[in-house]
C-alpha cells in the first residue's frame, strides 16, 4: 500500500511516502527549491518521493493533507471579522491568499498528481502532529502532548494514543483537552522573536540560542502577558499583542511601554555576557547594555515556556497514568525545553520525531490514515533521520567535472574517514554533502560542517567566517552514544530518542566542558547528537578516529549551509556553499575537494 503524505502552504511544506507502513521518503519542500521555509506546494518533494518509492502517482493508494482547510478558513473569517476594522488588513491578505490557493488545494492535488477524488483524505493538524510523533515512537502507549502556533482552531492538545503491534488490538488517538487560538504558546513565543529583531517561523531558535547569555528577570512582565494556570493551560492577556489584527506585527505598543524598544533587525549583539572583557571589535558599553536587556528578556520568555510545558507535561501524566510521552508541534523544537522535560518530568521515556513542526505534519497524516483509518498494525520505528536524496558518484563527478574544481577519489571510507579525522585534529574545518540528506531541520552527519570541539576559537572561526551568522549561535557536539554518561549528565543514552536528532540540550560534567568548549554553551550545556555505527558508519568513523588521536570522542557539528539558505541539497549546492565560504575540506560523496 502507497500513501503519500503533504504539508503546505503555510510554512516548511513537505511529502513524505508510506509504503506497507514503511517510511520510505521524507523531504522538504526547500531543499529542492533553495527557498528557506519554502510553504509552497511541494511539487519537487513529490516527485522526489515517487521516485524514491519506484513508483508513479497512478500507484498512490491514498494521498493525505495534513490539516482541514475549510476549518482554518472558517477561523481566519471568524478571528478576523470579530475584530473588524483593526484587522481590515489582515482579512484582505488573508483572503488573496486563501482565494488563490488555499481554498481549490483539494483541486490542486487532484490536478496535479491526476487522482481520483476518493483517494483524497483530510486529518486536523493536531491530530496529524500527535500521529506524526506517536507513530513514529516505538511505545505501546503514550501520552501526547502536541503545542504550536496554531492549527485549524487549536494550538495546544493533550492526549493519548495506544498502539497495535501484533495485530489483535488498536490503534488509537484521542485528544483529550485543548487550546484554542489566540492563546498560543507558540504565537507568544513568535511576538518575542519579532520583538527581539527575528524573523518569526524563522528564528525561534536564535531566541533560545539568546537566552543563556542572560538572566530571566523579566519573568513578572511575561507573565503580565500570559497567564498560566497550574496544570499548564493558558490564556494570553490580548491587549500585549497584533497577531490577530496586523499583517505587520505581532505584538502591540503596550507590549512595547512593557518591554521598551524592539531590537532592529539584524543589529550587532554583543553583551558583557558575550565578550566578559569588552573585546568585541565594536565595543560600545551602552550598546552592551541594552543588548544585556534584549538577552534578559529572551531568558524570561525561555523559562516561562520551559515551565509551562513542564507543567503540561505534570497534567498530562496526572490524566493519562502512562509513563511515556510523545511531543509534536514547533514547540517541541525547543530543545532546552525538551531537555528539561526528559529529566525532570514525571514522564520515564519521551519522544520527539526529528521534523516535530509543519512539515511533519505530512508524516502524522500519511501515518494516522495507515494506522487509524485503515486499521493496519505498527511496524515502523523512526530509529534515523536519513529519508531524503542520494547522489550517485556518476552524478557528482559529472558535476565536479562541469565546474573544473580539482579532486582527489576516496573510494574507501575507512581511507576517507582517516583524512577526515586528521582534518579535525589538524584545525580545518570540513563540510560532508553524501548519501541521503536528513528528515528534519538538523543536519545530522550527511549535510554538516565539522570541526574540532576542543577549539574554542571554532565558535567564531564558523560564525563569522564560514556561516555569516550571529556570534552567540551555539553548535551541536556529535558524540558516540556508548560516551554520552562519560561527558553529560545523563545514563542510558540509547533509550534517549531525542538525543538521536539533535532535539534535547542536557548538562556537561563539570570536568568535560573545558576539554569541549567549543560546543559548550554558555551555562554548560551541550544540544548533543548521540551517533550509532548502524545508523551512519562513515559519520561514526570519522568521530571514532578522532577519539583514537585525540582522546576525545566528539566533533562540532553545524548544519552545511550559509546564513539565510536552505541545508545544502544537491552536489551543485554543496560546491557553491564551500566555495562562497572559510570552509577548508569539502567531502562530497567519495570525492574530496581542498582550498
Amino acid at each position: 500500500m502507497n500513501i503519500l503524505g503533504l504539508s503546505c502552504f503555510y510554512h516548511d511544506a513537505a511529502a513524505v511516502l508510506l509504503q506497507d507502513g514503511d517510511l520510505v521518503a521524507a523531504v522538504e519542500e526547500e531543499r529542492f527549491s533553495r527557498v528557506k521555509h519554502d510553504h509552497g506546494f511541494p511539487q519537487h518533494a513529490i516527485d522526489y518521493c515517487l521516485c524514491e518509492g519506484n513508483i508513479s502517482a497512478n500507484d498512490l493508494d491514498y494521498v493525505v493533507f495534513y490539516e482541514k482547510p475549510l476549518l482554518k478558513f472558517e477561523r481566519i473569517l471568524s478571528s478576523t471579522l470579530g475584530s473588524y476594522p483593526m484587522s481590515w488588513g489582515v482579512f484582505r491578505e488573508s483572503m488573496i491568499t486563501w482565494f488563490n490557493d488555499k481554498l481549490w488545494i483539494k483541486g490542486l492535488i487532484l490536478s496535479r498528481l491526476d487522482i481520483e477524488a476518493e483517494k483524497l483524505l483530510f486529518i486536523e493538524h493536531h491530530l496529524s502532529h500527535a500521529a506524526s510523533t506517536f507513530f513514529s515512537s516505538p511505545y505501546e502507549e503514550a501520552a501526547i502532548l502536541t503545542i504550536d502556533g496554531v492549527g485549524e482552531w487549536t494550538t495546544t492538545t493533550t492526549g493519548k494514543a495506544t498502539a497495535d503491534w501484533d495485530g489483535r488490538g488498536q490503534n488509537t488517538i484521542e485528544l483529550l483537552n485543548e487550546i484554542q487560538y489566540p492563546h498560543s504558546l507558540g504565537l507568544l513565543y513568535s511576538a518575542f522573536t519579532a520583538f527581539l529583531g527575528f524573523r518569526v517561523n524563522n528564528g525561534e531558535y536564535k531566541v533560545m540560542g539568546m537566552a543563556p547569555y542572560g538572566k530571566a528577570t523579566r519573568i513578572d512582565d511575561v507573565q503580565k502577558v500570559i497567564r498560566v494556570e497550574p496544570d499548564g493551560s493558558f490564556q494570553l492577556n490580548m491587549d500585549y499583542f497584533s497577531f490577530h489584527r496586523s499583517i505587520n506585527r505581532s505584538f502591540s505598543s503596550k507590549f512595547e511601554q512593557l518591554f521598551g524598544q524592539p531590537r532592529v533587525h539584524d543589529s550587532i549583539f554583543y553583551t558583557s555576557t558575550t565578550h566578559p572583557n569588552g573585546d568585541h571589535p565594536n565595543w560600545d558599553i551602552d550598546i552592551a547594555a541594552t543588548n544585556q536587556n534584549y538577552a534578559d528578556i529572551a531568558a524570561s520568555v525561555q523559562a516561562v515556556t520551559e515551565d509551562t510545558l513542564l507543567k503540561m507535561c505534570e497534567n498530562a501524566y496526572r490524566q493519562t497514568g502512562s509513563n511515556n510521552l510523545c511531543l509534536a508541534g514547533g514547540v517541541a523544537l525547543n530543545s532546552v525545553a525538551n531537555g528539561r522535560i526528559m529529566r525532570e518530568s514525571s514522564f520515564d521515556n519521551v519522544f520527539v520525531q526529528p521534523a516535530p513542526g509543519d512539515s511533519g505534519g505530512a508524516l502524522g497524516a500519511a501515518l494516522y490514515a495507515y494506522h487509524v483509518l485503515l486499521g493496519h498494525k505498527r511496524r515502523f520505528v523512526q530509529e534515523h533521520a536519513y529519508l531524503g536524496k542520494e547522489y550517485t558518484s556518476d552524478e557528482i563527478k559529472n558535476t565536479l567535472d562541469y565546474s573544473g574544481i580539482n579532486y582527489k577519489c576516496l573510494d574507501n571510507e575507512d581511507v576517507m574517514a582517516e583524512s577526515m579525522a586528521n582534518d579535525l585534529n589538524d584545525g580545518k574545518v570540513i563540510s560532508v554533502a553524501r548519501g541521503r540528506f536528513e528528515w528534519g531541520p538538523r543536519a545530522l552527519g550527511n549535510r554538516s560542517i565539522l570541526a574540532d570541539p576542543r577549539r574554542d576559537e571554532m565558535k567564531e572561526i564558523i560564525n563569522t567566517k564560514i556561516k555569516f551568522r550571529e556570534p552567540f549561535r551555539p553548535f551541536a557536539p556529535a558524540i558516540l552514544e556508548k560516551f554520552v554518561s562519560d561527558y553529560y549528565q545523563l545514563s542510558d543514552a540509547e533509550k534517549l530518542y531525542p538525543l538521536r536528532y539533535m532535539l534535547a540540550v542536557y548538562p556537561t560534567k563539570d570536568d568535560k566542558g573545558v576539554t569541549i568548549p567549543a560546543v559548550t554553551h554558555v551555562g554548560g550545556t551541550g544540544r548533543l547528537q548521540t551517533v550509532r555505527h548502524e545508523w551512519n558508519t562513515l559519520y561514526y568513523s570519522v568521530i571514532e578516529k578522532f577519539w583514537e588521536k585525540t582522546g576525545v570522542p566528539v566533533v562540532l557539528n553545524t548544519s552545511f549551509n550559509l546564513r539565510g539558505e536552505p541545508i545544502v541539497n544537491t552536489p551543485s549546492d554543496a560546491i557553491s556553499t564551500f566555495s562562497r565560504s572559510g570552509i577548508d575540506s569539502l567531502y562530497l560523496g567519495n570525492y574530496l575537494i581542498k582550498k
